[in-house]
């Protein structure tokens, strides 16, 4: 692969007005596409696609990885080391709650990051995370 390009993904929602509150008021995703069942965002350049299907909603599973139980069906992205602390911030101020705090993980090894983790209004777990190097993506 010469060169990361944007992904698509689409996943359940048991509401769209709050789907839509989420992820255009909080995170600030605009909205393409729509249709009485489903809207598109962009999410910092990413096609998501949020479906009305509620009765596929529920909370995530985790495991655990470096002490913390991380959602194990979630989707996010990797963000510039300065956009990763504005949204924390954000997040924080608007008092969302984490499922798992801001922080760094792997701190003084390979792959080391700044993470966070949250839930959308349906469960849906959004893992949002920063290299200072961004050489250390796919670090072993």
């Amino acid at each position: 692969m010469t060169s990361l390009s944007p992904f698509h993904i689409a996943f359940p929602v048991h509401d769209l007005a709050a789907a839509r509150a989420f992820y255009g008021d909080v995170l600030g995703c605009s909205e393409g596409r729509s249709s009485p069942d489903w809207v598109d965002f962009n999410l910092f350049g990413h096609q998501i696609v949020a479906h009305l299907k509620p009765e596929e909603t529920r909370q995530a599973r985790t495991n655990e990885v470096d002490g913390k139980n991380v959602p194990v069906s979630h989707f996010g992205v990797v963000l510039p080391w300065g956009e990763w602390h504005a949204l924390a911030d954000r997040l924080r101020d608007r008092k969302i709650g984490f499922v798992i705090e801001p922080g760094i993980r792997f701190a003084g090894k390979a792959g080391e990051q700044a993470t966070l983790f949250i839930l959308d209004p349906s469960g849906n777990a959004l893992e949002f995370k920063s290299f200072r190097d961004p050489g250390q993506l796919f670090a072993r």
